[in-house]
């Protein structure tokens, strides 16, 4: 089979990884996709470096052995920080894009911005983000939230309600009225949150993901590799969503988030 032809694995540890896919989709619609969340061993971002890496690394290399998938789209920060290197290694002529809390654009966005990072306690601590919060220290106040338990709510489906409201009051309210002028979404959860994060912030922050760099740049290694698919009357791209619990409800909540209007 031409590897054109070959699907592209978007992976994530749960469902958190759709917020990327939709915008991989919207860039590329004419691919064949599989998703794959790997919600049975969901939550990532509080396990330690060598659990998410094993984990990453065993998902990953059971679709190129089952799928003979042509890319991969790591859509997770913390499996990103812990395997994206790792990966690269192993599949040295497979295009493999991970993510990355989208800070640049935050801090460019005005004179001395003031950016809340809010992600899983493993991604803040890893080097990869201290890398590039070095990066911007110099231009701007970055400042790292651990936000554990805020991806369990997209996990169960619940992106609005009093519940996540008090979640999220108790976690920003610390920061209100103290010169946030961004927030960077760096889990891919919590895009699916966003409309609820900006009822407790208000309208002046603006909120940033990393969803559409990433799509960009698999485009990009895609175009350089000559695997992008190409397109006829004929043709249609597909995607497939798998996880790894096997349940049915997770199967049905992964469509559900797909095909959500605007959040």
């Amino acid at each position: 089979m031409d590897l054109k032809e070959s699907p592209i694995l978007v992976f994530d540890s749960g469902m958190g990884g759709i917020s990327v896919l939709r915008e991989i989709v919207r860039l590329m619609p004419d691919e064949k996709y599989i998703y794959f969340g790997d919600s049975a061993n969901a939550p990532y971002g509080t396990k330690d470096m060598a659990q998410v890496r094993q984990l990453t690394i065993s998902c990953v290399t059971n679709m190129v052995k089952q799928r003979k998938i042509k890319a991969a789209a790591i859509a997770c920060n913390t499996a990103t920080s812990a395997a994206v290197k790792t990966l690269r290694t192993m599949y040295p002529s497979m295009p493999i894009v991970g993510v990355e809390p989208a800070v640049k654009p935050a801090v460019m966005a005005e004179d001395h911005a003031c950016v809340l990072v809010m992600a899983t306690p493993f991604t803040l601590k890893e080097k990869k983000f201290h890398d590039l919060e070095q990066r911007y220290l110099d231009q701007a106040r970055i400042i790292p939230l651990p936000c554990p338990g805020l991806m369990e709510f997209v996990e169960a489906g619940i992106l609005e309600g009093e519940k996540l409201d008090r979640f999220l009051r108790d976690l920003l309210s610390p920061y209100r009225g103290k010169g946030v002028t961004g927030i960077v979404l760096g889990c891919t959860h919590y895009p699916f949150l966003k409309k609820a994060i900006r009822k407790v912030v208000g309208p002046s922050v603006q909120i940033y993901d990393g969803g559409y760099g990433t799509a960009k740049e698999l485009q990009r290694r895609l175009k350089k590799e000559d695997l992008l698919r190409e397109p006829g009357p004929e043709k249609t791209g597909s995607l497939e969503f798998l996880n790894s619990s096997g349940k049915e409800e997770l199967l049905a909540l992964s469509k559900r988030l797909f095909t959500l209007p605007e959040f």
